[in-house]
Formats: structure tokens, sequence, C-alpha cells
């Protein structure tokens, strides 16, 4: 059984929560798996989900709650080396960019729910609140979380603070 506009919304959705999947965990294959297990869920309660006043935000709360409890939970499944190398896109791809980028290690260092405040105020263009709906927070441990990672980015890049900032 199929769903017209469920294959709809995850054909148009799939790249963009993929990549923003990997940008909080620096794990092409981690993300996909959580996005993929996020739309999985989300087809047993298409009709409800359907109906909301912005299925790609729950869709996307879904697919970081993956990535998060992947990390938290450490239960990532460790896959055995083959004897050949995975397809690599030619001409260097985005996620090769993304791993060689200064800016791009820092962040990834940083603990997940930092890097997920990070990415999407930054790359997705959240609002505080919007953040804090997609991680089942308050904006307040939005807005902490966000100061941490940042004066832990600066720290780490040597970066000057702002003005009037303490940190």
């Amino acid at each position: 059984m199929t769903v017209p506009e469920y294959d709809d919304v995850y054909a148009a959705l799939w790249p963009r929560l993929v990549r923003t999947a990997y940008a909080v965990s620096g794990d092409r294959g981690l993300a996909e798996d959580a996005v993929q297990t996020a739309f999985a869920k989300a087809y047993r309660s298409w009709r409800r989900i359907s109906r909301l006043e912005a299925p790609e935000a729950y869709l996307r709360r879904m697919a970081i709650n993956e990535v998060l409890n992947e990390r938290r939970l450490a239960r990532r499944r460790h896959e055995m080396s083959s004897a050949e190398p995975p397809e690599r896109a030619a001409g260097g791809s985005t996620d090769e960019a993304l791993a060689h980028d200064e800016m791009w290690r820092a962040v990834s260092s940083l603990p997940p729910r930092q890097r997920a405040v990070l990415v999407l105020r930054y790359y997705e263009d959240l609002s505080e609140q919007q953040i804090a709906d997609a991680l089942g927070c308050r904006p307040g441990t939005v807005k902490s979380q966000a100061s941490a990672a940042l004066a832990s980015l600066r720290t780490r890049l040597d970066l000057p603070t702002r003005a009037g900032e303490g940190l």
C-alpha cells in the first residue's frame, strides 16, 4: 500500500533531512538511517501527521531525535569492512568539503545537542522556538546550548568574542 501524498513528501524532504541529520551527526550512514527510521515511523501515523500544521517540522524533529538517541545510547552498529572501498562521487562531494573544513571539524567536536542547536539555527535557519520544538526542550535551553557551543567554537578556533559578551 502506498500513500501518494506520503510518497511526495518523502521525495521532497529526504535530501534536506539527510543533510540536516548529517550536519548534526557527522556520519552519513547514521544520518540516512535516522531519516529512514523517522519516515518509517511517520508512515504508520501518516493520517495524523499529514494533518499537522507543519509535517516537515515534525519529521525533522523525529530525524534529529533518532540521531541524538543513537548517540546517547551508543548502540551504533559497527559494520564489517569490505575488500572494495565505497563508491565516491566524482570531483569532490559536499561531504568531503565539510569533512576537511576547519569550522566543520570544530562543530563536529561539539556535544550532539549543542551541534544540533547550531545546525538547526544556522543551517536550517530555524527560530529559537522552532528549535525548542524540534528538540523537545524550552527556548531557554536552546539559548544556553547555543551560547555554550559558540563559546566553545570561539575558544577552539581562537576567534575574538563579541563586544559586550563576557566570554
